[in-house]
């Protein structure tokens, strides 16, 4: 078929033999198909004047049948032809999710998208012979936004776009492609040392507020962000001031106490949904080091925690763990491992946690809220899965929304993790 010229400078393939191949044969076909049907309307509009004639007609007609045939099958193979170079240039282009062929699609995710091979050729250890750039499968769902996010001047600012970012992580588009822009930079102008950071006001002006409705500390600690962040970006006269060494309920446990109860000693944690960091400013007062995962949800979140000197994780539920297996010490969860949907979903998320949890290491279930008793028992037969002995296990109740005449139930436990073999 002769060589195939690539061209990648839009990001767009283009097979130039292949393409020029393609012209020819339409117009052969076509030329085929005109010459048939003239055939044809000579044949029978045309009255045979004798025996000689009325076989050179027969012979016509054998021929135009043969001539449909061939015709027939050139418009089959041109037709197999063109879907095979489609799918040929979806994979040059390094992705075969996404249609990057469309017009729609920002030149960068093409890009970043591309397949890269080896400078070195295969790889002797790993197998492979290119690097593939990751990116979330559901962001296929999402292109229009994507290629929005990845619509920018190269080497440029980038926009200031963190909440479309977060909008496309929510709906399943992660991780999401690196971009090559610089992102906005906020002065961090009165950043206080540790321990000092751990409990001093945070400054509003160190703080990207746009794309949030409050514009101040003061408005947020005025929210009921949700069920673990009422004033908790207070830290001077706020509840967090007494979280974890001061109990309200019998649901509420003492840091001290927990830790006492770890085998091996704990050393480092993970906080899935811990809100303004204060659980990982208390391991921290003890010489503990905890990564905090969180999203921007009507509040700055993670600029908060950095600003108290701790290390806030950009991550969605949804996200496999970034972690090796075992690594961590104990694991803190609150109402934010609640997940919507189906029984399933949750099944994940929790053998993700047992996965990133050391033998003998501890989940910390605090105040996790279930909205009935079936959930709560749901909850219940997940756990004893896995086989954790419960060192430490509440349940309690408290009154719900106003006029609803409906108790809230939660659940608070420590669970050790068992050594399987």
């Amino acid at each position: 078929m002769g060589s195939v010229s690539l061209k990648i400078g839009d990001g767009t393939a283009r097979f130039r033999r292949a393409s020029l191949c393609s012209s020819a044969v339409n117009l052969l076909m076509l030329f085929s198909v005109i010459t048939t049907n003239l055939f044809a309307l000579y044949a029978f509009t045309s009255a045979p004047k004798d025996h000689q004639t009325y076989h050179l007609l027969h012979r016509t007609q054998k021929n135009i049948s043969l001539i449909s045939e061939q015709v027939g099958l050139i418009l089959r193979e041109i037709d197999s032809s063109q879907k095979k170079l489609a799918q040929m240039e979806k994979e040059l282009l390094g992705y075969k999710s996404i249609d990057l062929s469309k017009p729609t699609v920002a030149n960068e995710l093409k890009v970043f998208l591309q397949q890269h091979q080896l400078p070195l050729g295969k790889d002797s250890k790993t197998g492979i012979t290119e690097m593939v750039a990751s990116v979330g499968h559901s962001c296929e769902k999402s292109a229009d936004l994507l290629s929005q996010y990845m619509n920018y001047k190269v080497s440029g600012p980038c926009p200031d776009d963190w909440s479309l970012a977060q909008k496309l992580i929510l709906r399943g588009c992660e991780p999401l492609p690196r971009r090559r822009c610089f992102a906005k930079t906020v002065p961090k102008v009165g950043l206080n040392p540790l321990p000092i950071s751990l409990w001093k006001p945070v400054s509003d002006k160190i703080v990207s507020w746009s794309g949030l409705g409050c514009k101040k500390f003061e408005c947020l600690n005025a929210k009921k962000l949700n069920r673990d962040c009422v004033g908790c970006f207070d830290l001077i006269n706020g509840s967090e001031t007494q979280r974890y060494v001061k109990a309200r309920s019998k649901n509420d446990f003492l840091m001290d106490d927990v830790l006492a109860l770890g085998s091996g000693g704990i050393r480092m944690g993970f906080d899935i949904g811990g809100g303004s960091g204060t659980f990982a400013a208390r391991m921290a007062e003890r010489n503990m080091t905890v990564i905090t995962s969180t999203l921007n949800i009507e509040a700055p979140f993670s600029e908060f925690i950095a600003a108290r000197g701790l290390f806030p994780l950009f991550l969605s539920l949804d996200h496999r763990f970034p972690f090796y297996d075992n690594v961590f010490d104990l694991v803190h969860a609150a109402t934010g491992l609640d997940v919507a949907g189906k029984p399933e979903k949750f099944e994940f998320l929790m053998f993700d946690i047992d996965r990133i949890l050391r033998p003998g290491g501890l989940f910390w279930l605090d105040n996790f809220y279930g909205s009935d008793d079936e959930k709560k028992r749901d909850l219940t037969r997940l756990i004893e899965r896995f086989g954790y002995k419960k060192l430490k296990w509440v349940v309690g109740e408290k009154a719900g929304a106003a006029g609803s005449g409906k108790s809230e139930i939660y659940l608070s436990a420590v669970l050790q993790k068992p050594v399987r073999v």
